[in-house]
Formats: C-alpha cells, sequence, structure tokens
C-alpha cells in the first residue's frame, strides 16, 4: 500500500509527462519494490519554480519523490535500485535541465503507523 509524492518546479507538465510518471513509478514499485500495482497510490505536485532552490539558487527545473513504504519489507538493494530508476526516469521526462540535487527518498513507515480502508499494515499482517 505504498503512497508516493512526486514534486515537480519549473515549467508546467504537459498531460502526457504526468500520464508517463503516473504509470513508470506505479511499475517501478511493482517491478522494484514488489508493491501492489492496485494498492499503490500516486500523487504529482507541481510547485512554482520561484518557490525551489537548489544551492541558494534559483532553478529552471526541479524535481523530487518521496516513496512511503512499509519498515522491513523491502532490502537495501531494492530501495537502491528503485531510487537509481527513479531518477533516470525524472531525468528522462524533464530533461537535463534537472539538478543534480533531485532527490528520490524511501521512508519506511511502521506498520503500526498507517494503513487503509481503516485497518493498519499490522492488523492485515496479523491477519494473514
Amino acid at each position: 500500500m505504498p503512497f508516493v509524492n512526486v514534486k515537480i518546479a519549473g515549467r508546467p507538465l504537459e498531460a502526457d509527462q504526468v500520464g508517463v510518471l503516473h504509470r513508470e513509478v506505479t511499475a517501478l514499485m511493482a517491478e522494484v519494490l514488489g508493491k501492489k500495482v492496485e494498492l499503490t497510490a500516486v500523487l504529482i505536485e507541481e510547485v512554482p519554480a520561484a518557490a525551489w532552490q537548489v544551492g541558494a539558487r534559483p532553478v529552471s527545473c526541479a524535481a523530487h519523490i518521496e516513496a512511503a513504504v512499509t519498515a522491513g519489507t523491502n532490502s537495501r538493494r531494492e530501495k537502491a535500485d528503485f531510487i537509481a530508476r527513479a531518477d533516470a526516469l525524472l531525468r528522462r521526462v524533464l530533461g537535463d535541465e534537472l539538478p543534480l540535487a533531485s532527490y528520490v527518498v524511501v521512508h519506511e513507515i511502521a506498520a503500526d503507523a498507517w494503513g487503509y480502508g481503516g485497518r493498519t499494515q499490522e492488523h492485515r499482517r496479523l491477519a494473514r
């Protein structure tokens, strides 16, 4: 039941770019981290370029991905692979203007601290 927040700054995204980001981030969550597609939520947020700086300098384009997963469900290698492939996706979709300091973060959240449908992940695990 992962949740992924993709923040993008710069020129407005085209509809096809948004579609590519939704589809491919969801696919990465499934292929790399083993998450269920039908439970993967992806939110794309566009923020004003003026609100984002890197190294205390304005940028013309920026991006940040935060993925939340249940703690202990992925290996270090899987998380590293996700980070590398998500960065490559951002660079492919947004281009060469993307700063090196474009972060991809995998947050591991305790199973008893989040859930969906009114039940925690811990509750689901214990019910199996």
